[in-house]
């Protein structure tokens, strides 16, 4: 039996996978493992809930403080707010846990049902799978006074966006003065925060995709779309641009020629400033298997180490929780600062690059340049047995083309997670190299593994 949560919460389609039932069955459930005991009087528990700009987050986040309130839980609602700032109201407010309504990048017709727990940070499998477990399960509820009280907290945003900057400039005032950056808000959650924090800062922001209207979250624009804003730095002589996407939580920018600079060279450009600063833990940086051998031979040439865990950035957390370490994310575009916050941060990410150009004085397209990216082919080898993926022969083939790039180059082959195909990555020198050798493994795996 699959599990109901995934890699980052429960998502699928608004209305018919995730319903107002399901919302309220999940977050009756969840309180009932997140919280203590219902209690009446001043130590009742209490839970934060908010949501993107999704139409459907109306009713579901409804749904989930009606369900939170049933289970004796008190119920802050945040409103629309990106889900790191649901985090961070979380973990300021001492609340003991908080739901976030988003389905993050993918289309406005989904939605997600996120839990944070207390102090801000993403749950662990084991809780998730006792959240799920009580679903549908009979137990005496409670009533009369000890019953949850829902309530608001209109100054969520601003206490929010304090924070950012906060912990941007270290007491200089306007840190981002003289940068002009073209802010791209998917019409999702950042569309007030986003702005906002950037102009505190000092920033000269124009701002586009920021007009949400409940039906179109990361349509054709955001970090899923950035030819979009990569126009509109062109357009306005922008000295950069930064994307994000629909609840904000990843960050990707392009330089003043539009050119597009991903979650690793981000990375690496952070990790190359704290290092300098004595502020890089360990001296090491968390990246996914996915990530550019590039950034790993980069970080390699300044001394530090990389790290790699499973596709996630909850797996990336994870590493850092359990080493210690404060800098990581994906190529995506999630980057983990956890010297700043509890998860990934889209508009936090953004504070940071620019305060590294606006401390360097240098282009982002010149920072960018310090983490080269090789070329990446990545071939879907489908109708396969994805449950072979390590067949003799195939890891034969896999060696032989390893030994033959050398450490200039890569190869990752990864089952599909969904469906019967297995994902065929080659990084090399060029790309006429990394094509030849991803048809090549694609071959191999097609004719030894065909369903």
């Amino acid at each position: 039996m699959s599990r109901l949560f995934g890699t980052d919460g429960v998502r699928g389609l608004a209305n018919t996978d995730i319903t107002a039932r399901l919302a309220l069955d999940l977050a009756e459930a969840g309180a009932r493992v997140l919280a203590d005991s219902p209690r009446s009087g001043r130590d009742r528990p209490f839970a934060v809930v908010g949501r993107d700009t999704r139409v459907s987050g109306e009713f579901l986040s409804s749904a989930v403080a009606a369900g939170i309130a049933a289970a004796g839980v008190d119920v802050l609602l945040v409103g629309e707010l990106p889900t790191p700032g649901v985090a961070h109201v979380v973990q300021s407010s001492g609340a003991d846990f908080g739901v976030v309504l988003s389905a993050s990048h993918n289309p406005m017709p989904d939605n997600g049902i996120k839990f944070f727990g207390r102090g801000g940070t993403k749950l662990p499998d084991e809780l998730e799978d006792r959240i799920a477990g009580l679903l549908g399960e009979d137990w005496e509820r409670p009533t009369g006074d000890q019953v949850g009280r829902i309530g608001r907290f209109p100054a969520a945003a601003d206490d929010y966006i304090e924070y950012l900057v906060e912990r941007l400039n270290g007491g200089r005032e306007s840190p981002l003065s003289g940068i002009t950056v073209v802010a791209d808000c998917a019409h999702g959650a950042a569309s007030v925060v986003g702005p906002a924090a950037l102009r505190q800062a000092g920033a000269e922001v124009i701002v586009v995709a920021a007009e949400p209207n409940g039906y179109n979250i990361n349509d054709g624009v955001g970090s899923t779309h950035v030819d979009n804003l990569a126009a509109a730095v062109r357009a306005n002589n922008a000295d950069v641009g930064v994307a994000f996407d629909g609840d904000a939580d990843r960050c990707l920018a392009v330089d003043s020629l539009g050119r597009v600079v991903d979650g690793d060279q981000i990375m690496g450009i952070l990790a190359l400033g704290l290092k300098e600063t004595g502020e890089l833990a360990h001296d090491t940086l968390v990246t996914t298997v996915m990530s550019n051998l590039g950034l790993r031979l980069a970080m390699e040439k300044a001394g530090i180490a990389t790290v790699q865990t499973k596709v996630g950035d909850r797996y990336v957390l994870e590493r850092m929780l359990a080493d210690g370490y404060t800098l990581g994310g994906e190529q995506s575009g999630h980057i983990l600062m956890l010297d700043n916050g509890t998860t990934g941060d889209g508009v936090q990410t953004a504070l940071h690059l620019l305060d590294r150009m606006a401390r360097t004085r240098r282009s982002l397209a010149d920072l960018a340049a310090e983490i080269p990216r090789l070329p990446q082919v990545l071939i879907n080898v489908e109708d396969v047995d994805k449950t072979q993926v390590g067949h003799r022969a195939v890891a034969a083939e896999v060696a032989a083309v390893e030994e033959e790039l050398g450490r200039t180059g890569r190869v990752l082959l990864r089952a599909s997670g969904t469906e019967p195909l297995i994902r065929v990555m080659v990084e090399a020198e060029t790309q006429e190299i990394a094509q030849t050798q991803a048809e090549r493994l694609s071959a191999v795996v097609r004719t030894e593994l065909s369903l």
